[in-house]
């Protein structure tokens, strides 16, 4: 793992950030859902771990908002949600009814948060993981994304700035091109969506790379003999990764999770 550098007051202290391929940092948190230990309360799901700058801010509310709405089609996807702030206990659940009973966005309103959000008032959650950038903000996390597989891994990392807020449309494709790429074995090119064409890993030897120029499979379109393209129907991709997470191992039940709701 790199270094980066942390702000704590007037002293610069090293830390280190997590990289993708990594297994995700442990620790134990209080959450407006209750108290988590993480990785282990979350082992057999994959998990989306997010966190803001601040609590009743903006675009901070305009992403929890979207985040809620979505997370229905993130727990099909063996996905559970995870926010982080280095707020406390009692100023989430105030943002988070104030959410509930004042803000209007996109048509929502009456809006319940219902995933967990994590108190981090020391940041050394949001320290651990990377999350503060000292020279965009010192003393809050900036808008990170980790994409945690169900062993724990991590698998994609998405840094915002305070000012901007993310692209949820790229957070799902980026989970299901992982989840594809588990399931098949495929990799997924640029602007990648399900039921766009797959890419079949390129040979790494001279027989192979011979084969693969010689190879007459109709499902398959070869521009060039290290980018060889194949159709992947979208209902077979959601249908083995839905398949995949009803075999899953069940991991015991968090108290950090509650049922969904709007």
């Amino acid at each position: 793992m790199d270094d980066i550098f942390n702000i704590c007051g007037d002293d610069v202290v090293t830390a280190k950030m997590p990289l993708i391929g990594d297994m995700a940092p442990e620790f134990t948190a209080e959450t407006t859902n209750g108290p988590i230990k993480f990785p282990d309360d979350y082992r057999g799901k994959w998990v989306i771990l997010f966190s803001h700058p601040s609590d009743f801010t903006s675009v901070c509310t305009s992403e929890f908002m979207t985040f809620q709405a979505m997370q229905s089609e993130f727990n099909e996807l063996n996905t559970e949600l995870l926010g982080l702030s280095v707020g406390t206990i009692p100023s989430h659940l105030a943002w988070i009814q104030a959410i509930k009973n004042q803000v209007v966005f996109r048509g929502w309103k009456n809006m319940e948060i219902t995933f967990p959000v994590i108190a981090d008032p020391t940041m050394e959650i949001a320290k651990k993981y990377g999350m503060v950038h000292p020279n965009a903000m010192a003393n809050a996390a900036v808008r990170a994304v980790f994409i945690i597989d169900p062993k724990s891994k991590i698998r994609a990392i998405i840094y915002y700035p305070p000012s901007l807020g993310r692209n949820f449309a790229e957070i799902k494709r980026a989970l299901i091109a992982l989840q594809m790429t588990d399931a098949f074995g495929f990799s997924a090119p640029a602007d990648w969506v399900p039921g766009d064409e797959v890419l079949v890993a390129a040979p790494n030897t001279t027989a192979g790379v011979r084969e693969r120029i010689a190879n007459t499979n109709p499902e398959w379109h070869i521009p060039a003999w290290f980018m060889t393209f194949r159709a992947l129907d979208a209902d077979m991709i959601f249908n083995k990764i839905r398949s995949k997470s009803t075999d899953a191992h069940s991991p015991k039940k968090s108290k950090g999770t509650k049922k969904s709701g709007k």
